[in-house]
């Protein structure tokens, strides 16, 4: 776990405002991560090749459960502490509101990035940024189908 990763919402805008004055390009992509799986990893890589610093707005518990009923599964301390072991991820920022607006205003990226099952103007966000990218996801593999999988085997 790198700990250094997990940013508190009041220092992300100061660490990547200088990181933006090096000249660094800031990508950022939000999403629950409940149970990590190989979709997730295949999309933070992209994500990560859009620019230099890739920065995760993490849906804390409350904000899960209001737009995933009966998630999530992992608790936030243990998703943010798994991807934190992620070497695309650079920073996580846990975020308690149903969309992360008002944390991709704060962080000011030049990037975002969400899964191509998104239109681009229908994007969160997309008016706060110069330029909106989509991945396509791995088909058949995400968290509801694992959890469904699971429920199946009892």
């Amino acid at each position: 776990m790198d700990s250094n990763k997990i940013v508190d919402r009041s220092n992300i805008k100061k660490i990547i405002s200088g990181l933006q004055n090096e000249g660094k390009k800031i990508v950022f992509t939000n999403g629950c991560f409940d149970i990590l799986h190989a979709g997730h990893i295949r999309y933070l890589n992209e994500a990560k090749k859009m620019g230099d610093i890739l920065v995760l707005g993490l849906n804390a518990d409350r904000s899960v459960s209001s737009i995933k009923p009966g998630r999530p599964v992992v608790p936030e301390a243990q998703r943010a502490e798994v991807l934190s072991a992620l070497s695309m991820i650079d920073y996580i920022v846990l975020f308690d509101e149903d969309t992360p607006y008002e944390l991709i205003k704060e962080v000011g990226p030049d990037v975002l990035v969400k899964g191509a099952d998104w239109e681009k103007e229908d994007i969160v966000g997309n008016d706060l940024v110069k330029e909106v990218r989509t991945i396509q996801f791995v088909e058949g593999v995400s968290t509801s189908e694992i959890i469904k999988r699971i429920q199946d085997l009892k």
